[in-house]
């Protein structure tokens, strides 16, 4: 399979290398997202349809991404790049902010899926990352979807978040993570 090397702006993405097969579904995965939240782009302002657009597209690129060798490998070969990475994740926060979705959900999956992932990374060395990230996804989605303002786009969010950030990222895929 064709791989293509990466430029080094972009390792926090992509990592060093990556196929062109990968290279297409993630590029596929963002016009896809952004048209599963098309409802909400349509009634906020311009400017705030573009920058939740493209936190819409980055959302929809990591989860594909981050389940790449390439990727994983490029984060698990420090701990400072994974926790940098969990930090800055405040994706959901501000396009619920820019789309004027409902920010008490968008607090609980950005809450629970920052908690979920910083679980399942301090669990690396048990062998239970993976049914734990899987357990933090179900938890993440079901408390959103009990909090009682949760829109379906903000339900669709939250999916692509926690799957980008606790199934895709928080788990090392190239380590024995799982039973």
């Amino acid at each position: 399979m064709r791989t293509f090397r990466i430029p080094s702006a972009l390792h926090d993405v992509f990592g060093e290398r990556q196929s062109a097969a990968s290279l297409t579904l993630i590029a596929l995965a963002m016009p896809v997202a952004v048209l599963a939240a098309l409802p909400a782009f349509l009634t906020v302002e311009p400017w705030r349809a573009v920058l939740a657009g493209l936190l819409v597209a980055d959302i929809a690129a990591g989860a594909i991404a981050n389940f790449t060798r390439s990727t994983n490998d490029h984060y698990a070969a420090s701990a400072l790049r994974r926790t940098v990475f969990l930090v800055v994740h405040v994706h959901i926060f501000v396009v619920a902010l820019l789309l004027d979705l409902p920010i008490i959900p968008a607090l609980v999956a950005w809450a629970l899926t920052i908690a979920a992932a910083t679980a399942v990374v301090l669990l690396k060395a048990t062998g239970l990352q993976r049914p734990v990230a899987g357990m933090g996804v179900v938890v993440v989605l079901g408390a959103t979807a009990m909090t009682p303002e949760a829109t379906m786009v903000l339900l669709f969010m939250t999916a692509l978040f926690a799957i980008k950030v606790v199934l895709a990222f928080a788990i090392d895929h190239s380590a024995d993570t799982g039973p």
